[in-house]
């Protein structure tokens, strides 16, 4: 589907993109204090995050239990320190609360759950369960008739599981067109590839939703206005269908060095590496990337 090209506030679009480079520097503060991790996806994921901690999503960090909130539901909890860093960006946690990452006793363990951190809706890590919880929410808040939106932010490795689709199903037949699925296919699974003829074929994702109801946006995921118009769209669509995002993403963006490693899935950093990750992750910026 595409969507209106009306012009976006160059200054909007420039607050954001700031937003998402200080996301990638709190991902790798945290991932720094470990050595390694799942340091890929939090970079890849950065600006989509941004475009909704930063700009979309209605959130009150004063009251994490607000029921006039937005939802976001990030199920591959294995991207935990991507969403640490977004929460410190709405405000959920203080920045210096990410030198605790992953050490015991924290409120930012390696996987993200509710029971632990501000903020996460829900606890991620066993993949398949995200789009099938946003749903029951989604149904939830149609029946009060609110306007809050549900996001589920999931991974292109998690459409490998049923549940995913049959959530899929039930959403686009009741036509709960409060739920905005957003799917970051970097195009890598713990086991490898998902181009076509490797593992499961990401290559038509759009098109297996629209099968179960759903209206597709294919979005570069680091394009901030594309995310901006395809989120709004969804958002005040009245299609009578869920809207899903299938944003193409870079493993590694914006970290020349980690973009080209063969293996990202989880990536182990050498002491003497972080330096010019740091580097490199601050000239991009300065140069626009």
């Amino acid at each position: 589907m595409t969507v209106a090209h009306d012009v976006i506030d160059p200054e909007r679009v420039q607050r954001i993109r700031e937003s998402a480079y200080r996301i990638r520097q709190y991902a790798i503060t945290q991932a720094e204090l470990q050595g390694q991790g799942y340091i890929g996806q939090a970079l890849d994921l950065a600006d989509i995050l941004a475009v909704l901690y930063a700009d979309q999503l209605v959130l009150n960090p004063h009251d994490v239990a607000d029921p006039e909130r937005d939802r976001c539901f990030m199920s591959m909890g294995h991207y935990g320190l991507a969403l640490y860093a977004a929460l410190v960006e709405a405000k959920f946690l203080p920045e210096e609360e990410l030198q605790t990452y992953a050490a015991d006793d924290s409120r930012l363990p390696m996987s993200a759950m509710a029971v632990y951190t501000p903020g996460v809706e829900i606890s991620g890590g066993s993949l398949g369960h995200g789009l099938p919880i946003a749903l029951g929410a989604a149904m939830a808040l149609a029946r009060k008739g609110g306007s809050q939106i549900v996001v589920n932010l999931l991974s292109d490795g998690e459409l490998d599981e049923g549940s995913t689709w049959e959530a899929a199903k039930v959403a686009g037949d009741l036509k709960l067109k409060n739920i905005v699925a957003v799917v970051d296919v970097n195009g890598q699974q713990a086991d490898g590839s998902t181009r076509p003829g490797e593992l499961l074929d990401g290559s038509a994702t759009a098109r297996r939703f629209e099968a179960f109801g759903w209206t597709a946006h294919d979005v570069d995921g680091h394009d901030i206005e594309a995310l901006i118009r395809a989120l709004e769209t969804a958002r005040a669509a009245e299609d009578g269908r869920p809207h899903v995002l299938v944003c193409r993403t870079v493993m590694g963006k914006g970290v020349p060095m980690l973009e080209n490693r063969d293996k990202l899935h989880f990536m182990r950093v050498d002491e003497e590496e972080w330096v010019q990750v740091k580097k490199q992750l601050k000239e991009g910026f300065g140069n626009g990337q």
